[in-house]
């Protein structure tokens, strides 16, 4: 049997010899393993931006109702075990040995009789599923990888419910080119007859979203951000309030973070919430309970006095990220940064530039072969700083551990720290500094 540290090292090899399968190959790895996916309840969550987010809103209000919950999200920050957490927690490296040793050797067999090898994400997701039957959860809170209609996960055939988040141009090489495209295959999810909750604020998206439903005959439940209205924002916490239709009586909530963008993300789980808290026995105090508890790591997360972490990985999201960082100082920033190579790099140096107030951007580069060349990512930033006639200091460091030191360094007493970029970047970072508020 390997050790803990084999199984994570084998693991991680996976995508050196595998590529993306067919939903039929999950099907049938999943079917060999007992179909361990259909004893769940499962919330189903897919989108580009705050699928993670709204994930852990709708996982801590189904704790807060005393359920036994599964919460399947990705990437992880720290170790491989964040992807399955149980009850709040990550589950045990016991369990997740052996269950990824029972779908390896499920999948040697499958191999010997011709069959290809899955993917890293299969591989996590099959795992999962034996872990949290392992666990016998009652629920399971399930994110979507990489879009949705081809996706792993989109083998769940009934789920409990379809969450779709905000919609944007994200991996347009694999889903498509515009916001349509991109929106039908995360509408891929929506199974008949199954209520969808969807953030309405694109209407192109929308009107993706709404026709794969209808013809699937399902009800549909849009948040319109016009619905959501945010009364305090502080560096710790917003309180907002949300016209859902479902209880007039309480309007108000709280959460535990400075991101405006995040009463959205609340506000659609709490639609999600509202579909099924009748049959599912929620009681309204769990649901505030819920929200004012989540723990939600790298979403600008406030990891020391001044200093902010926040996994923006794409247009939409480092725009998300330039307005809460501007809700919580009004005053030049520095700005540590990284990205991995497919995401646009010359726009996200054009939005950060124009957008934000910098005294000081350190570029430095994610661990790994994913990573954008450190000097080639400054060079970007350097020559649109002189196209905009910006004098900010542009600084390269490779090293993560050195760039987080060096831009420690030269924050002044008061003035905040971002990280921003990749949740690979804020992982390395959370090692660094111990993930201590």
């Amino acid at each position: 049997m390997r050790t803990y540290e084999e199984t994570v090292e084998a693991i991680l090899e996976i995508p050196r010899f595998s590529t993306k399968n067919k939903p039929e190959h999950t099907r049938e790895l999943l079917r060999r393993l007992g179909q361990p996916q259909n004893n769940f309840k499962v919330i189903h969550v897919a989108g580009s931006n705050g699928k993670g987010s709204v994930c852990a809103f709708l996982d801590s209000i189904l704790r807060a109702s005393g359920k036994r919950v599964g919460l399947f999200t990705s990437p992880h920050l720290m170790c491989i075990e964040e992807r399955f957490q149980v009850d709040g927690q990550p589950c045990n490296r016991e369990c997740f040995v052996r269950a990824a040793q029972t779908v390896q050797r499920t999948v040697e067999v499958m191999m010997q009789q011709g069959m290809p090898h899955p993917s890293f994400f299969e591989y996590m997701f099959a795992t999962g599923m034996l872990i949290f039957a392992e666990y016998q959860v009652e629920y399971v809170v399930l994110e979507t990888g990489l879009g949705g209609r081809l996706d792993a996960t989109n083998i769940v055939e009934r789920p409990l419910l379809s969450v779709i988040t905000s919609i944007s141009l994200e991996h347009t090489e694999l889903l498509g080119d515009t916001i349509a495209k991109i929106a039908a295959e995360k509408a891929g999810i929506i199974k008949p007859g199954v209520p969808v909750v969807y953030d309405a604020s694109n209407p192109e998206a929308s009107r993706v979203i709404v026709d794969c439903a209808c013809r699937q005959e399902c009800s549909v439940y849009p948040v319109f951000p016009n619905k959501v209205k945010i009364l305090l924002n502080t560096a710790k916490k917003i309180a907002f309030s949300y016209d859902c239709g479902y209880d007039g009586t309480v309007t108000k909530f709280e959460i535990p973070f400075a991101a405006p963008y995040q009463a959205q993300n609340a506000a659609i789980a709490l639609q999600a919430v509202g579909c099924i808290r009748q049959s599912e026995d929620i009681p309204q105090t769990a649901v505030r309970q819920g929200l004012a508890d989540v723990n939600w790591r790298g979403r600008m997360q406030q990891i020391m006095p001044d200093v902010y972490f926040d996994g923006a990985h794409n247009p939409d999201g480092i725009l998300r990220f330039l307005e809460a960082a501007g809700k919580i100082t009004e005053y030049p920033s520095v700005l540590l940064f990284a990205m991995v190579k497919e995401k646009d790099s010359v726009r996200a140096a054009e939005e950060i530039l124009q957008k934000g107030q910098w005294e000081e951007i350190v570029i430095t580069s994610v661990p790994g072969s994913r990573g954008t060349d450190c000097r080639m990512l400054a060079q970007i930033f350097e020559k649109t700083a002189r196209k905009n006639r910006q004098t900010v200091r542009i600084t390269g460091i490779e090293k993560i551990e050195e760039a987080y030191a060096y831009a420690l360094s030269a924050k002044k007493p008061g003035q905040v720290l971002f990280c921003a970029g990749s949740l690979y970047l804020i992982g390395a970072l959370e090692r660094i500094a111990g993930g201590m508020e």
